[in-house]
């Protein structure tokens, strides 16, 4: 509080009693020690003084209030506790307004830019890039001038945040030396584009963008690690201190180039730690909670051709139709479906134990078939999921997944997409591998995974001038492996089902009889 003493005349009133009274009184002063006789004696607490005859009046006045708030990190749904910073756009000391970007983080469901609610001053930033930060905690203390702000609104969670304005170096990154000028702190990149850095131990404020507005892209990153790796290595007189420059991972030069993923296209001269991104985190949880469930797995063959021939022939009337929407469909609106047709018969499978502390587990048999397909994105596994299959045809199944991978690769996968999922599929086969292992997440009873197709020699039985004959011919097999909760569906279940998705692919007829 800041006491301001001024010597001013009390003004007579307008009112004559007034001023009657005012001229028997003595006279009251406000007062200024500054400006009082030296030989006047001010006590510290004084709010009234008596001088030659004349009362003094001390005056008090606040100087304008600046508050710090706390900016907490909103809670923003679906059960996430924790984000990661990914950037910040401010740093201590920096001025802001309202909707002013503050920060980037990123959950395993989604990517959120934080903006600021209030106008005023970064004071303090609690995490630094990469840092995780807790939901209802606060991330950065803005100063804001005036009156405290109402605790409802203190209290407020919200998206916003900051960090130190040095950014956290990554481990094995260019040094302060290196050649190419830094961009920036701010840096404009997807967690993907993150995700790729960090597995080359490549600083983004090094990389120039070719993207829209600077942003950097993939193959910016590439390129950057490319230019490091053509480059002599500078030499280090401290190798204990000194930064480790790009190692080729390949050194004979006489072998092919092969274009090799971003993660082992080089290496470092030293281990590092690696803190898991959002989802990796999500992974690791789930599958750590899936130890507790006891898998029954069962495997089958089925044959793809007369499937094969019946995709052949939508394909061919798609590209007929002058829309344009879809040319092509692929063999998953296929296996979403049967599975679906399948799911009805033994809707078990569609169920999810209900195990409440203290009470019998139960069973919640569901309605919905949200059939769950499993993407490799470039930030990692995703399992998003299709609504309602029972109630969607083909064309229906095959929109939503070409939408869902789309975003898939952007990182735009909305959180509604990532929950409620009842069952899932995995189409491993598209990378590779035959027989698969697939693991329950606790929120299903069954899962399936998808292998590659071969082609591959079977027996086949003719008659041939009324004689039963065997010949080998070329089949298209594909391997399908189910993991099932064993706790509440048993092996025969498990198998009738796998035996009835089998027959709606094998005869794709059957399939498309019982569509509604």
């Amino acid at each position: 509080m800041l006491t301001i003493r001024i010597l001013a005349k009390r003004t007579a009133p307008a009112v004559a009693a007034a001023a009657r009274a005012q001229a028997k009184a003595p006279a009251v002063r406000l007062y200024s020690s500054r400006i009082l006789p030296t030989s006047a004696s001010v006590p510290a607490c004084a709010s009234r003084l008596a001088i030659g005859g004349n009362v003094y009046r001390a005056l008090q006045t606040s100087a304008t209030l600046h508050n710090i708030v706390p900016y907490k990190l909103a809670d923003i749904g679906e059960g996430i506790t924790e984000c990661e910073i990914i950037q910040w756009f401010v740093k201590p000391g920096d001025k802001v307004s309202q909707f002013d970007k503050i920060c980037e983080v990123a959950s395993d469901k989604a990517t959120v830019e934080i903006t600021s609610r209030y106008d005023g001053i970064i004071k303090k930033l609690y995490y630094q890039d990469s840092d995780i930060a807790l939901v209802g905690k606060p991330i950065v203390d803005i100063e804001i001038e005036g009156p405290s702000a109402p605790d409802t609104l203190a209290e407020e969670p919200a998206l916003s945040s900051q960090v130190s304005s040095t950014p956290a170096e990554l481990p094995g990154s260019v040094s302060k030396n290196h050649a190419a000028d830094r961009t920036g702190d701010v840096v404009y990149a997807t967690p993907a584009v993150r995700r790729v850095a960090r597995e080359n131990a490549v600083d983004l404020r090094y990389v120039a963008g070719s993207g829209k507005g600077g942003r950097i892209l993939k193959e910016d990153v590439l390129q950057f690690v490319e230019e490091q790796r053509s480059e002599p290595a500078a030499p280090a007189p401290e190798p204990s201190t000194a930064e480790q420059p790009f190692v080729q991972a390949n050194a004979s030069s006489a072998a092919p180039e092969i274009s090799l993923s971003s993660a082992s296209a080089v290496v470092t001269r030293e281990d590092r730690i690696v803190s898991l991104s959002p989802i990796q985190r999500a992974m690791f949880k789930s599958m750590t909670d899936s130890l507790g469930i006891p898998h029954f797995r069962f495997k089958d063959e089925i044959e793809l051709d007369a499937l094969m021939q019946a995709r052949q022939r939508i394909n061919e009337y798609l590209v007929e139709l002058s829309d344009g929407a879809m040319s092509k469909m692929t063999y998953m609106p296929f296996f979403v479906k049967a599975a679906s047709l399948a799911l009805t018969k033994y809707p078990i499978l569609n169920a999810k134990v209900a195990a409440e502390p203290g009470a019998p587990p139960k069973l919640l048999y569901r309605a919905a078939h949200n059939i769950g397909v499993a993407m490799d994105t470039p930030g990692g596994l995703i399992v998003p999921n299709i609504k309602d299959v029972q109630t969607k045809s083909l064309m229906d199944i095959a929109a939503e997944l070409r939408s869902l991978a789309q975003r898939g690769k952007s990182g735009a996968i909305a959180s509604t997409d990532l929950k409620g999922g009842t069952f899932t599929l995995s189409n491993v086969g598209m990378i590779g591998g035959t027989y698969l292992s697939p693991v329950l997440v606790d929120s299903e009873v069954c899962i399936g995974a998808i292998g590659k197709v071969q082609r591959l020699p079977r027996f086949e039985t003719v008659e041939i001038d009324s004689r039963s004959v065997e010949r080998v011919v070329p089949r298209h097999i594909l391997v399908t492996s189910w993991s099932a909760d064993h706790r509440v569906v048993d092996g025969a279940t498990m198998a009738r089902f796998a035996v009835l998705y089998k027959k709606l692919l094998e005869h794709p007829e059957i399939m498309l009889a019982n569509m509604k």
